[in-house]
């Protein structure tokens, strides 16, 4: 049985586990119990908890490096087709985000973090045995697509280990330190998209000769794309088994998910965070599509960067990752709202640029403007994470004092609704990144219909180099709903009239 011994008033205050590492007594905002111990042991459980998720996020996007490498490996698809492999991994991860919330209260930090970290092996597998194995190659090109189809819809295991990481690292630290916590955990995950991005266009290539890998058709190792990571998701799930720890106090609160689900706020921060989050996974998937169907003569004349470095679409995803935490600690300072209007405008106005540098056929302008949308849009995942417990914890006061309630007790249960709104907004959020990819996929189809019915290969390429303003489209719907994202954020939380009215406090409360 766990328990905390204490020999004198001021002895330190000790954690003993029993058996499987479950944590009875556990107690962070006690500043006695978090210096002698809780903070060792929180930074230790966190540590690991970002080394699996960080795997999670590298394996939920590893499609959109290995969909680029498909026609080198013998298995071409269309462009549409294309899009769709990288779109399923994204549906299915958003899918599993919320089930994913609740094992941890269910089966424990530790158990769960080990089995959800196991779990990334079956993607690993399949593409290192299965994809480029000869008996995939003699199938239809049907049946190479649903498998393929199939393959990369096991990646999104990946995709739902966010939602069961923070939930679990958010029951480990004191209120006054979880913003930091999170910040980290959810940063050190978005990093694995930058990385796979990075290492598995270097590794496909491993053995392949420098001058035959500057071909556009050249020899590629599509299984050391999953060989590469199996070890260390081996490593991850062994590290959460032996290490981790688990808390009994992690219950899982389905009143508050039920009640958050009526509160018209819950619903006004999933939207908002589709255009952020939203923005940064489905970017990460779709980009180095978009480069190579957009920009063909730049990528010919810089074989390095088309062959090593898949487009350099990795260097979005890294400064989205990186501005996360920035978002978030300067909400802290200006307010979560004005930080998220600020990033939704220049989100717009940075994707008129990008369809100003396609139509230009500017691959400097469109990638330009791109990273900063990505560090736009990292800097929203924070400031969008911060605006939640603000809001709740200025509704719960509000009506704390409208109804004469006790107001430790209102504050408790509107805390745990914005938990829970947490993990909703999470989850609708990366579905909005499937949105981002199916609207890039129906831009293609036009050019896929002409391409495909062409008879010959001079035709097919002449039609493709014509049409390659085909993203402009997709673009100009973006650009709308960036600017319709920035019009939601200030009128709810920006106009003096509205917050005033609705919620006394709000507008003065730096959300």
């Amino acid at each position: 049985m766990t328990a905390v011994t204490e020999t004198t008033a001021m002895a330190p205050k000790s954690v003993v586990r029993r058996r499987g590492r479950w944590i009875d007594d556990w107690n962070p905002d006690d500043e006695r119990f978090w210096e002698s111990t809780g903070r060792r042991v929180a930074r230790k459980n966190l540590v690991f908890s970002i080394f699996a998720e960080h795997l999670g996020f590298a394996l939920w996007v590893l499609w959109s490096v290995v969909v680029i490498n498909l026609a080198n490996a013998g298995l071409p698809m269309s462009l549409s087709e294309a899009f769709w492999l990288t779109s399923i991994p994204n549906l299915v991860g958003s899918a599993l985000r919320i089930p994913y919330t609740f094992a941890v209260p269910r089966l424990g930090g530790r158990v769960w973090t080990t089995i959800s970290a196991s779990l990334l092996l079956i993607p690993s597998l399949l593409l290192a045995f299965l994809v480029p194995s000869g008996w995939l190659a003699t199938q239809s090109h049907d049946t190479r697509f649903w498998i393929l189809l199939l393959c990369a819809a096991t990646a999104g295991v990946g995709g739902g280990n966010f939602s069961s990481s923070m939930a679990n690292i958010s029951f480990f630290y004191p209120e006054r330190k979880k913003g930091l916590a999170l910040g980290l955990n959810a940063a050190g995950g978005n990093l694995g998209v930058a990385v796979v991005q990075l290492v598995v266009p270097l590794v496909v290539l491993i053995g392949v000769p420098a001058a035959a890998a500057k071909l556009p058709r050249h020899e590629v190792h599509l299984a050391y794309a999953g060989l590469i990571w199996i070890p260390f998701v081996v490593v991850a799930a062994l590290c959460a088994w032996f290490f981790m720890d688990s808390l009994t106090q992690a219950k899982a609160d389905t009143r508050s998910y039920v009640t958050a689900l009526r509160h018209g706020q819950t619903w006004i921060m999933s939207v908002l965070y589709i255009g952020t989050f939203g923005s940064f996974i489905g970017y990460s998937f779709a980009l180095p599509l978009v480069i190579k169907n957009t920009f063909p003569e730049f990528l010919a004349a810089n074989p390095f960067v088309a062959t090593y470095l898949a487009g350099l679409g990795f260097m979005g995803a890294l400064i989205g990752s990186v501005a996360r935490p920035f978002g978030g600690w300067l909400s802290d300072r200006i307010g979560g709202a004005k930080v998220t209007l600020a990033c939704f405008t220049g989100m717009a106005a940075f994707t008129l640029l990008a369809i100003v540098g396609v139509n230009a056929h500017s691959f400097g302008l469109f990638f330009g403007s791109y990273l900063v949308i990505f560090l736009l849009s990292g800097a929203g995942n924070g400031s969008t994470y911060r605006m939640i417990p603000v809001i709740f914890g200025e509704l719960g006061r509000a009506e704390a004092a409208a109804k004469g309630l006790d107001k430790a007790e209102t504050t408790l249960r509107f805390k745990r609704e914005a938990a829970a709104v947490i993990g909703i907004a999470g989850a609708v959020g990366a579905f909005g990144g499937f949105l981002i990819q199916l609207v890039f996929r129906q831009a293609s189809l036009g050019v896929t219909a002409q391409v495909t019915a062409a008879t010959s290969l001079a035709e097919k390429q002449a039609i493709a180099a014509a049409h390659q303003d085909w993203s402009t489209s997709a673009l100009w719907v973006f650009l709308v709903a960036y600017l319709v994202f920035a019009v939601l954020t200030w009128f709810f939380y920006l106009r003096r009239s509205f917050a005033v009215s609705r919620v006394p406090s709000l507008a003065h409360a730096g959300v």
